[in-house]
């Protein structure tokens, strides 16, 4: 490329770049089509003549996420930047605002929303900062837990999700697992029920969290399951859980005795949902946080840098 040549191309990126010219504005200057300042722009770009920098942000993030965002054929995928040094609550705190940024952002008037475990969607809510909306709904989509995780409550996340947008919430007055079939399936047939069940199927945004292998320590409900649930789940290779739905590494939801207990959103109800999003991170879900993309069952993912690393080593 000759010095007038590479001149122009760099007269073009110092109008639009630093002295913000429209490019109807450098395309008169230069007495060029417009066309050809976006063409000269591109090239001053490919060439080195112009280098863009972000400050305070690495790029690399806005590139994993559109590499995981490829990978496994979702929508959106938000990314929270993971610092080494950061402690695991701080990593947390990080996501959730990450989170609660997103969702801000996305919910509209009159939308109803659909809730349902993780600690990590109660840490978002927690941080979610009020917005003036009409007619918002917030609903649960699983069973909530044994009496003495109450804090926990699936119902507590709803209303709290729900004053957050001026909106109203709907509760639910079953545990997550019932003793035995015939008791669920009363619940679920029951008229009390009608109301939930007609909700779930017009939910606008449902928010899962993503539970860990059956050896992680941190779950909020699992102290329902039997010994005979433990068992059969290990038997049949389980490694996550979502709407309290097992899956194995695969994404297969595993179909047993404790599906049939279980008062919840099936993750085929799930995948008719618009907007389905999961709010998890660290590097022991990273392999639960893939059996549920292997799935499709979500087409939105929030989670942090060193997750999504970890997720695209394990699917490669």
């Amino acid at each position: 490329m000759n010095w007038e040549k590479q001149k122009q191309l760099a007269k073009a990126a110092y109008l639009y770049y630093v002295a913000e010219k429209k490019q109807a504005e450098i395309a008169k200057e230069l007495n060029v089509d417009r066309t050809t300042v976006s063409r000269m722009l591109t090239q001053a770009k490919k060439s080195g003549l112009i280098e863009i920098k972000l400050n305070q942000f690495d790029p690399e993030l806005f590139a994993l996420e559109a590499k995981v965002k490829q990978r496994f054929g979702l929508e959106k995928v938000e990314l929270a930047p993971s610092e080494p040094m950061r402690s695991e609550a701080q990593k947390e705190l990080n996501l959730a605002q990450t989170a609660e940024s997103w969702l801000r952002r996305q919910v509209k008037d009159g939308q109803v929303i659909g809730v349902a475990w993780g600690a990590s969607l109660g840490q978002m809510i927690e941080q979610l900062e009020p917005k003036q909306l009409r007619n918002i709904i917030a609903v649960p989509i699983v069973g909530g837990p044994s009496h003495i995780r109450s804090q926990f409550h699936v119902n507590t996340l709803v209303y709290e999700l729900a004053k957050k947008f001026q909106g109203t919430s709907v509760f639910i007055n079953a545990m997550v697992v019932q003793e035995n079939q015939a008791l669920a399936a009363g619940i679920v047939q029951s008229k009390y029920f009608h109301e939930l069940k007609n909700y779930w199927q017009h939910l606008d945004i449902a928010l899962v969290g993503i539970g860990g292998p059956l050896s992680y320590q941190k779950s909020q409900w699992r102290d329902l399951l039997t010994e005979t649930d433990l068992e059969e789940l290990k038997l049949q290779a389980a490694v996550a859980d979502c709407c309290c739905r097992f899956l194995n590494r695969d994404g297969k939801v595993l179909n047993s005795s404790l599906t049939k207990r279980t008062i919840g959103l099936s993750l085929t109800e799930l995948a008719q949902v618009p907007q389905r999003v999961a709010v998890a991170r660290g590097i022991k879900k990273a392999g639960s946080i893939l059996a549920v993309l292997n799935s499709q069952a979500i087409n939105t993912l929030i989670t942090d840098q060193e997750t999504a690393e970890k997720i695209l080593a394990l699917a490669d």
